[in-house]
């Protein structure tokens, strides 16, 4: 019973933020029409009163981010071309980060020189994994099998740990950049802003929630090899 309740506990601490930041931007989508402008055209003038013309601002299909090498804010489609609250709040949070990058914020460029590092290592580890079960077979050696498993997960779990440090840059493009331009421009309808700080949070989290994810992944993997 108390295995039971600890793992339950320990399911609900790894999907909860996942399920939440998911609820939170799905919850203010509607209504679809509520702003005058889109994500994207809130993007470009935020950027342009910050001093960064340069700086494209591009639709997506691999999900909202900043890419600080290119110098191009990216959106999906949902908050590229919307006029929600979470399309302009989640295309002040991308613009926080190109801020961040245009001050040189040091989180911002270590996190950049981290996932240059591991991306690879993540498609290794990946590639370790789906080749665990038949590498185990071939060779009939427990211990090697553990070694490739081994070498799965640390691969993996890395990328998974550099996205759950990166909370307090997160925040920080939030609630130091991306917050003040949003009160300073007053873009927000009367009353949107403490939905907008909730907005704002979700956002911050995203990584987070992705990185929780994969280990719940790994872990649903791991139980099935040991089958």
């Amino acid at each position: 019973m108390l295995y039971l309740i600890l793992t339950c506990f320990i399911v609900l601490l790894v999907v909860g933020p996942s399920v939440w930041v998911k609820h939170t931007m799905e919850k203010y989508s509607e209504p679809a029409d509520r702003y005058p402008f889109t994500g994207a055209q809130l993007a470009r003038e935020l950027l342009n009163q910050a001093n960064l013309p340069h700086i494209r601002v591009e639709a997506t299909e691999l999900g909202d981010h900043y890419d600080p090498l290119q110098k191009i804010v990216r959106l999906t489609a949902d908050k590229f071309n919307g006029r929600s609250l979470t399309a302009i709040t989640v295309a002040a949070h991308e613009v926080g980060h190109a801020i961040q990058d245009q001050d040189d914020y040091p989180p911002l460029a270590m996190r950049t020189r981290l996932v240059q590092w591991i991306a690879p290592a993540e498609k290794l580890g990946a590639g370790i994994l789906m080749l665990a079960p038949v590498i185990m077979a071939a060779s009939r050696s427990p211990a090697a099998g553990l070694l490739v498993v081994a070498a799965g997960i640390l691969t993996l779990g890395s990328t998974a740990l550099v996205h759950a440090l990166t909370l307090p840059m997160e925040l920080n493009a939030s609630f130091a950049r991306a917050l003040p331009f949003l009160e300073r421009g007053r873009y927000l309808i009367d009353g949107d802003l403490p939905h907008a700080r909730r907005l704002l949070s979700a956002a911050a989290w995203t990584y987070v929630a992705a990185s929780l994810m994969t280990l719940l992944n790994m872990a649903r993997w791991l139980a099935i090899l040991r089958r």
